[in-house]
């Protein structure tokens, strides 16, 4: 797509004019024009995730779609040019979600009415011919602590509702998805047989949302779904109306051994100081619901295209530049882990970790994971970032794949977009590429070609811990 030139003439004046005012090196402004002339014309990450979420939409560790998707995201790197293009080996774990999941609800007088379910991620089976139990509601492990007895022989469904005054859609995902991950440990401890949990998600839809739910060792391991919020609204009304409610849950999952797997990464050798790494990545696994555009097939397409708009520009970094598609956020952070370890090996020293794991929407600036030289140093670039739509900088969280190297002191970003939408699709059928606009995809990976460069070329302060550890 070619833009109109007398836009491209604004645009260039607009950029020209807030550096004679904010870059006096006269070096990032040009650059990020030329980023986003060059990104905006030929919107090349929403290609690759065109390609991605068709050819391995689902690609969940250990699946066939998964493998897919490795051989494809290296080709891409092999077929622009990169350097050191190569597998990472992990081993990851393989779970298998089965053809049956359902749930009938039977009313007392009436006829059973399906319920919209599916199977929480690590999930053990039903019994063969489903389970049959009464049905109690709770909206905390509090509540739940305070019933005694009363969930023994039931099946807990667990009811508290993402916040939806908060401004920020992942501080009210925060705040309820315990019950996901801990409510079949704190189910099984209270006697039931097994767990529905409302679906972490802000909208009222049938739409049930997957998601990682753990195991304890020492406690019985029992079922557990994700119900739609319609399901649930409707569940928690007759409950509160005094009816005694039975449901009929049938999940066929199971857990395989672990298979090899890998992480896939290319880069662009520094110029002056190869050893010392800026990472940009995202992670190429993804549920089997949808197709992962937004979590994370977007932020992986983003990182291939930074790299690639780097290499078009003719930009030289002084330091390494690496993409890296992590495998296993979703079910265990083996890539994570094993990037660390695998780094560590080799020697390497890490300048700068940047994730893009929060969707592809038109992004706003950064998190920031480290100590306050680091965030100073960083903040002397916000009106260039601004450039680009993405000046904002906030304390916090990074990504959950570059996590375990944030942990060893190097610092994180995380890309941060607009997140007003994100858990309307997330973990669900509902996470498609026509829910990926393909600017906003753009805008993401020219924010993080920009940063990645700047701080290529002036680096970041050393020996700074994380300010959130």
């Amino acid at each position: 797509m070619k833009l109109p030139l007398v836009p491209l003439l604004l645009a260039a004046a607009c950029l020209t004019a807030a550096a004679q005012e904010t870059d006096t090196s006269g070096v990032y402004a040009p650059v990020a024009g030329n980023l986003l002339r060059t990104g905006l014309g030929r919107l090349g990450a929403y290609r690759m995730l065109e390609e991605l979420t068709s050819r391995a939409g689902h690609r969940l560790s250990g699946s066939a779609g998964a493998d897919t998707a490795l051989v494809l995201a290296k080709a891409w790197m092999e077929e622009r040019g990169f350097s050191n293009v190569h597998f990472e080996h992990i081993m990851v774990p393989r779970w298998e979600r089965g053809k049956t999941e359902k749930a009938r609800l039977e009313i007392p007088g009436k006829r059973s009415v399906p319920l919209s379910v599916c199977a929480l991620g690590g999930s053990v089976a039903t019994p063969s011919g489903g389970l049959n139990a009464g049905v109690i509601e709770v909206k905390s492990f509090g509540e739940l602590e305070s019933l005694g007895s009363a969930a023994a022989g039931k099946i807990l469904f667990f009811n508290r509702p993402m916040d939806p005054t908060l401004l920020n859609t992942f501080e009210a995902y925060s705040g309820a998805v315990d019950q996901r991950s801990r409510g079949a440990i704190q189910g099984a401890k209270a006697g039931a047989l097994a767990v529905l949990v409302r679906s972490m998600t802000l909208v009222i839809d049938a739409v049930p949302h997957t998601g990682a739910m753990g195991y304890q060792d020492g406690v019985k391991k029992i079922p557990a779904a994700a119900l739609s919020t319609k399901d649930a609204e409707m569940l928690s009304a007759l409950l509160h109306r005094g009816l005694l409610l039975r449901v009929r849950l049938t999940l066929s999952c199971r857990t395989l051994p672990d298979v090899p797997s890998a992480n896939v990464m290319g880069e662009i050798t520094g110029t002056l100081n190869p050893g010392e790494v800026i990472v940009i990545g995202g992670h190429l696994d993804a549920w089997d619901k949808g197709t992962g555009a937004h979590d994370d097939g977007s932020g992986c397409v983003q990182a291939v295209e930074a790299l690639d708009l780097i290499r078009t520009l003719g930009l030289k970094p002084a330091r390494t530049i690496r993409a890296v598609m992590f495998m296993n956020e979703e079910n265990g952070l083996r890539g994570g882990r094993g990037y660390v370890t695998d780094a560590l090996r080799h020697g390497e020293r890490h300048t700068a970790m940047i994730e893009s794991d929060a969707g592809g929407f038109a992004p706003r600036g950064f998190s920031v994971d480290a100590g306050n030289p680091v965030r100073a140093a960083v903040g002397q670039w916000k009106s260039i970032l601004e450039l680009v739509n993405a000046g904002r900088l906030f304390s916090g969280g990074s990504g959950v794949d570059i996590s375990p190297m944030v942990a060893t002191g190097v610092p994180g970003f995380g890309v941060a977009p607009e997140n007003h939408r994100y858990f309307d699709y997330h973990h669900s059928d509902k996470d498609r590429i026509d829910k990926v606009n393909p600017r906003e995809l753009e805008m993401g990976a020219i924010a993080e070609a920009l940063l990645a460069y700047m701080i290529a070329q002036e680096g970041l302060p050393a020996g700074t811990a994380p300010s959130s550890r």
